[in-house]
């Protein structure tokens, strides 16, 4: 079974997607602030859990796109060596 660098990059990109998935399900489904309509029962802590799944997920998407870049510049390289 061959793993490719790119294979790995997309499992890493889909795991991205449902982590940030997740975390905008939990922010919307948190209550408003008091001064707006809706509960007063926010806490500003609720919000850093999916805050930081959001920027986890959009690092991991960002090392994803790199491995993606780089493997395709490497199979550039090899291909210009066997020419």
């Amino acid at each position: 079974m061959n793993i490719s660098p790119s294979t790995q990059a997309l499992n890493l990109i889909n795991t991205a997607q449902h982590k940030a998935s997740e975390a905008t399900q939990t922010i919307a489904s948190l209550p408003v602030n008091a001064n707006e309509v809706g509960s007063g029962n926010y806490q500003s802590t609720d919000l850093i859990k999916p805050i930081l799944s959001l920027k986890e997920a959009e690092l991991e998407t960002a090392a994803a796109t790199k491995i993606i870049t780089h493997e395709k510049k490497m199979l550039g390289s090899l291909l210009d060596i066997k020419a």
